[in-house]
């Protein structure tokens, strides 16, 4: 899906403003923090946004986390909502979203999600200690992981898949049942979400061997040693210096390939929203945003 040049624009300069109040109280509360999946594409090959994405991630320690959220909320309650799956147990997501308020952001595959303010966002990720036991470790991050997926199917009956063809079709016809069963028992995203941060969480009083946001696709794709992400490094995104992983390159490489390539027109993925609205205004964009 493409974005009128204008509308994208606008978008990705509100997520600019939601970063740099990141960044600020980031800086002023001693918060190591850094940017990485598509936002590091964006800073190694255009020095700022892919020309076509409509979103930031940002990742920082659990400890951080929490403070920062609490910090969002007391500091800019006119301004921002935090969402996630404690302040509104019906998003069925494992990061927290820096909210605009009075915006719509609504992506297609969370439609049906209610009572959650889906709006202007920036993605904020909590990385977890991994323990240097490789068992635990395999056990933790894959746990995690399947709570990441059913809170999902909580609420989405067909996620979104990184394949097409017969293999999407019978696995969304398992997770559709999976979906009819979760709210036949009336399972929440957020009680899913209990389970999940139990597992994720279990080692944080322990040494790290890495640090992982597990509840991703591939429940690997968001893993770093200490050496690979300490000492950050800054680089420059839309006029900024924004801090990554010191081993971005590695990260990347994992999650894309060959990411310095252009890729073809019909792979350029983003959040494409059903529904798009602008602070202040009353228009809402749906469907078609290329006129």
């Amino acid at each position: 899906m493409e974005y009128n040049d204008a509308i994208l624009h606008r978008l990705q300069q509100l997520e600019l403003s939601i970063l740099d109040d990141f960044m600020t109280v980031c800086r002023e509360n001693g918060f190591s923090w850094w940017a990485l999946c598509g936002s590091g594409i964006g800073a190694l090959r255009h020095q700022g946004f892919i020309p076509w994405d409509d979103d930031i991630d940002v990742g920082l320690l659990r400890a951080d986390y929490g403070r920062l959220n609490q910090i969002f909320k007391d500091r800019f309650p006119d301004k921002y909502v935090v969402v996630n799956a404690d302040e509104f147990p019906s998003f069925p997501l494992s990061t927290t979203r820096i909210t605009l308020k009075d915006s719509l952001f609504v992506e297609e595959s969370l439609r049906r999600v209610k009572d959650c303010p889906l709006g202007i966002f920036l993605d904020v990720y909590a990385f977890d200690n991994v323990p240097q036991d490789p068992a635990l470790a395999k056990k933790q991050i894959r746990t995690a992981w399947i709570w990441s997926k059913l809170m999902i199917l909580a609420a989405v009956p067909f996620p979104v898949l990184p394949f097409s063809g017969v293999r999407r079709k019978l696995i969304h016809a398992v997770t559709a049942v999976v979906w009819v069963v979760l709210r036949l028992f009336r399972v929440s995203p957020g009680r899913l979400f209990r389970r999940l941060k139990k597992a994720a969480t279990r080692y944080n009083d322990r040494p790290a061997a890495a640090y992982a946001f597990p509840a991703d696709t591939d429940p690997y794709s968001n893993y770093f040693t200490p050496e690979d992400l300490f000492p950050l490094r800054t680089l420059p995104f839309e006029g900024r210096e924004v801090n990554f992983p010191r081993n971005l390159e590695k990260h990347l490489k994992y999650l894309y390939g060959d990411y310095m390539q252009l890729p073809p027109v019909e792979n350029r993925k983003n959040h494409f929203p059903s529904k798009l609205k602008f602070p202040g205004e009353s228009k809402v964009y749906s469907g078609d945003l290329t006129d």
